[in-house]
């Protein structure tokens, strides 16, 4: 009698770029180090005095760069943050007012902060389905939305869902051959079922002169199914730019887009999407609506059941009123917090490593799970994995012990990455983002003890977007916000701190 061992496929080898320089200094602090040691030789020719006048003074300056949090800040980015907070606090930019008593211009009810700027088009693709675009000015950026409902993985045999991982890494690859695609996000919105849907589809169905017996257990299940049921929402926003020095009309930029999206869409249902298809603008502003009030859930599902449509517009998608503060953002009926990806796990993981974390979890009145991806060029993924593999080598020779084990690991992982990028796999930096929305501030508690929890599970170190809630919880939404493309700092100058 012989047995034959299951074989469970297992994914992994994400690494974050190694930073330039020596150690944790960074390119800038590096440079600064030996001009700094070469102007203070130079200096010390005349006197050793003002020498020791040029190295105190660099030692000070270069010290704060030294010293990195877990996910590489430096105190000077620390310091930045808070003076940026205490910056808004001043200005009153921490809190927002909208509405007909309000002062904002027009009396809506616009969005707040990072989307206050953004305008909403459609238009209608090969399948003349109608699809929302929106506008980022500041960036000059045009971003689509695509709802899908996944198949899931429960009853789902392993060599299937191998197929469907192996699929949307294919999708992923070739994000870095769309032309003009700055980003991409995919959110996970999940929130306990309101029972709404249900009681539209089962309560007009009952007839009078059927039995008592079978009109009561038909409402009980309507008034007790929706208690162990949760309702759970897929969207992934695709954001493009327009290269510097070009004009082009807005149409024209819809018309390319509304060819590409049966393409993308095609990708996705092989990749386990189910069903797939673009979000109108009028879709669009209800999500947004929906994340500032979660209250008005229920009422939208209502509307689009009975009338086919609830007339929400972008203009009116954002909340009445809301407060930032240190570490919550309190918006109309919710009080949220979003938490910042700091470690992928390490090792390898199965498939259902993020299962827990997607699942909607009990006392929340809605979660959101963003997966952040930032495509590479080929040109550009093939400098980064050659210089990857350069350092892990030099850290490999280099180091002893316990450092030297550690970093032959790292040198295998940088060489299967570099044999991965020359046969042809595509490179993504990709991020993650988890907002969780309560009904009142002394909730928060329990919900940041469920997210320690989910993250131990999934094998991620998360923290708390402290100083910047507001907007966090606007990059979380799938409306095509790219935090990088927003920094004060350029991202280039950032790598090299």
């Amino acid at each position: 009698m012989s047995t034959e061992a299951v074989v469970h496929p297992t994914y992994g080898n994400w690494r974050r770029p190694r930073r330039p320089g020596l150690g944790p200094l960074g390119l800038i602090g590096t440079f600064g180090v030996f001009a700094g040691l070469v102007l203070t030789l130079f200096v010390s020719l005349i006197s050793l005095v003002a020498a020791l006048f040029v190295i105190f003074p660099l030692a000070f300056l270069i010290a704060p760069l030294m010293v990195r949090t877990q996910d590489g800040r430096n105190l000077y980015q620390l310091l930045a943050l808070r003076v940026g907070w205490l910056r808004r606090r001043a200005k009153g930019a921490h809190t927002y007012v909208s509405g007909p008593l309000s002062q904002r211009p027009g009396g809506r009810f616009s969005p707040p902060g990072l989307l206050s700027r953004i305008t909403m088009s459609e238009g209608r693709d090969a399948y003349d389905r109608p699809f929302g675009v929106l506008h980022h000015p500041g960036r000059n950026t045009y971003t689509i939305v695509l709802g899908c409902e996944p198949d899931g993985g429960s009853l789902v045999d392993p060599d299937q869902t191998d197929v469907w991982v192996a699929a949307w890494g294919q999708w992923l690859a070739r994000l870095s051959q769309e032309p003009q695609l700055r980003g991409a996000s995919v959110v996970i919105e999940t929130a306990p079922d309101s029972g709404t849907r249900l009681a539209n589809e089962v309560l007009p169905r009952i007839r009078e002169d059927a039995p008592t017996a079978a009109q009561a257990v038909m409402r009980e299940v309507v008034e007790r199914y929706p208690s162990a049921s949760s309702e759970m929402h897929t969207y992934i926003a695709l954001t493009y730019g327009v290269p510097q020095g070009q004009r082009r009309e807005q149409s024209e930029i819809i018309t390319e887009l509304a060819i590409r999206i049966p393409g993308l869409l095609g990708g996705l249902v092989g990749a386990g999407a189910g069903s797939a298809a673009p979000l109108s603008a009028e879709q669009i502003a209800e999500t947004v609506r929906v994340a500032y009030d979660p209250a008005v859930a229920g009422d939208i599902l209502s509307a689009r059941a009975q009338h086919g449509g609830t007339g929400v517009v972008w203009e009116d998608s954002g909340p009445a009123a809301a407060v930032e503060t240190v570490s919550s953002y309190q918006h109309d009926s919710g009080v949220s917090r979003t938490w910042l990806l700091t470690l992928a796990p390490r090792g390898t993981v199965r498939s259902n490593v993020l299962r827990g974390l997607l699942e909607a979890s009990p006392g929340t009145r809605r979660k959101r799970v963003a997966l952040l991806y930032r495509p590479i060029d080929p040109a550009t993924s093939a400098r980064i994995v050659e210089a990857d593999r350069r350092a892990a080598q030099f850290m490999a020779t280099s180091g002893k012990g316990m450092v030297q084990a550690r970093a032959a690991s790292e040198m295998h992982a940088a060489e299967q990455t570099a044999a991965e990028e020359a046969a042809g796999a595509g490179l993504v930096e990709f991020s993650l983002m988890v907002t969780v929305t309560v009904d009142s501030q002394e909730q928060l508690a329990d919900a940041a003890g469920t997210v320690r929890n989910l993250q131990a599970a999934a094998r991620l170190s998360l923290r708390p977007a402290d100083r910047m809630q507001a907007a966090a919880f606007t990059c979380a939404l799938p409306v095509g916000v790219l935090p990088w493309e927003h920094t004060l700092i350029p991202q280039a100058l950032q790598e090299a701190l």
